[in-house]
C-alpha cells in the first residue's frame, strides 16, 4: 500500500458538503444520459468514434456509413452501447483505442474535447495519447487516466456484477475518486487495485486476473455484393435505354405531379395537365464532322549514294588496217611482166 496516495481522506469525517457536491453532479450525468437516449431520433451531435465487434447493440445518436460493402457504425455524443458478448473495439477520431469486453453497458458522452464514459458493468481498456480527456464514472467511483509527460496511456477500468471496481495501469497513472465523499487515490504506472463497493478504505491490490486485449482491426474485406438501390436501378436502366438508342433519335420523358388521394370524394380527382412536364433531349450534331489527323506530305530524306568505283580501262587492240587492193594492171604493165618471169626462168 505504500504507492498509493491518499487526498482528503479521514475515517471521522463525512464531507457533508462535498457529498452534497457530488451526488448533484451525480444526478446531472445520468439526466443527460437519460436526455440524450430518449433523444435518439434527433441530429447525431460531435462525432466520437467507429465502434466495431461481434455482437453489440447501439442505439441513440449514431451514423451508418456503408464503404465497399462493409458498414460502419459512428458514434455520437449520446450514443448507448450494450456488448453482448465478445469484444469491441472503438476507433477515437482523435486518435487512440478504447476495447470494451463484454458483456458490459454503458454510454458515451463528447463535450469541448472530453469523452465520458458511464459504465454500468463490463471491462474496458483504454490507449490513447493526452487528447482526448477520458474519464470513466461507475455508480460510485471516477476513474481518469492521466498521462505522463505527453506519452501515450494504457488503463484498464472495470466492474463485476458484484460492485467490486478494479484499475490497472500499464501505461500512465490512473485517479480514482469516490463521487460520495471525494476520497481520492493514484495509481501510479504498473499498479493494479480493486475496491470492494466503492469504499477507499477497502483498496488492495488486484490479482491481474481481469483481462482485456485491444482486437487489432482487421483488413479490409474485398467487396463481394451489395444490393443497389431502387435510385441506382433506375440510373441504371436509364443509361442502358440511352445506350440502345438509335443515334440522332431524341428522348422523350414525363413527369407526373403527385398522386392526390381524397378519402372524402366518390371519384379522386384526375391529375392536373398543366402540372405535367415533357422533356425531350436531343443530341444536336453539327454540320461538318472533322475525324483523324490532316498532316502534309511527309518529307523523306534520301541518303546520298556513295561513287561507284571506277573500273580499270580495258586494254583497246587495235586491229591492222585492211590492206588495200591493187589497181589493175594495165596492159603495158602485163606485158613488162610477162618478159620479166620469162627472162627468170630461162636462167
Amino acid at each position: 500500500m505504500g504507492f498509493f496516495r491518499q487526498n482528503g481522506f479521514s475515517p471521522g469525517r463525512q464531507g457533508r458538503g462535498r457529498s452534497f457536491l457530488r451526488i448533484a453532479g451525480g444526478a446531472a450525468c445520468c439526466a443527460a444520459l437519460a436526455v440524450g437516449a430518449a433523444r435518439a431520433d434527433q441530429t447525431a451531435g460531435e462525432a466520437v468514434g467507429t465502434i466495431t465487434g461481434e455482437s453489440i447493440v447501439v442505439s441513440g445518436p449514431m451514423t451508418v456509413e456503408t464503404a465497399r460493402g462493409r458498414a460502419r457504425t459512428i458514434l455520437h455524443n449520446g450514443s448507448d452501447v450494450r456488448v453482448k458478448a465478445g469484444t469491441a473495439r472503438i476507433d477515437l477520431v482523435e486518435g487512440g483505442q478504447v476495447a470494451v469486453c463484454g458483456p458490459a453497458h454503458f454510454s458515451v458522452l463528447k463535450s469541448a474535447g472530453t469523452l465520458m464514459l458511464a459504465m454500468e458493468t463490463g471491462t474496458i481498456r483504454i490507449h490513447a495519447g493526452a487528447r482526448p480527456a477520458i474519464t470513466v464514472y461507475t455508480p460510485q467511483v471516477e476513474a481518469r487516466p492521466v498521462s505522463i509527460g505527453g506519452g501515450e496511456m494504457d488503463a484498464l477500468i472495470g466492474m463485476d456484477a458484484g460492485g467490486t471496481v478494479y484499475a490497472r495501469a500499464a501505461a500512465g497513472a490512473i485517479r480514482m475518486e469516490q463521487q460520495l465523499t471525494g476520497q481520492s487515490v493514484v495509481v501510479p504506472q504498473g499498479g493494479d487495485v480493486q475496491l470492494t463497493n466503492g469504499q477507499m478504505d477497502m483498496l488492495h491490490t488486484g490479482d491481474a486476473r481481469f483481462v482485456c486485449e485491444i482486437q487489432a482491426a482487421g483488413p479490409e474485406a474485398a467487396e463481394v455484393s451489395l444490393i443497389a438501390s431502387a435510385e441506382e436501378v433506375r440510373a441504371r436502366k436509364n443509361v442502358s435505354a440511352r445506350e440502345n438508342a438509335a443515334p440522332g433519335e431524341p428522348e422523350y420523358e414525363v413527369f407526373m405531379p403527385p398522386l392526390v388521394f381524397n378519402a372524402g370524394a366518390a371519384v379522386q380527382p384526375e391529375p392536373d395537365a398543366r402540372m405535367i412536364v415533357l422533356v425531350r433531349r436531343v443530341r444536336v450534331r453539327p454540320t461538318l464532322i472533322y475525324q483523324g489527323r490532316v498532316e502534309g506530305e511527309a518529307v523523306t530524306e534520301t541518303a546520298e549514294a556513295a561513287p561507284a568505283p571506277v573500273a580499270a580501262p580495258a586494254a583497246v587492240v587495235v586491229a591492222p588496217p585492211a590492206p588495200k587492193a591493187a589497181p589493175a594492171a594495165s596492159f603495158a604493165t602485163r606485158v613488162r611482166e610477162f618478159w620479166r618471169r620469162l627472162w627468170s626462168s630461162n636462167s
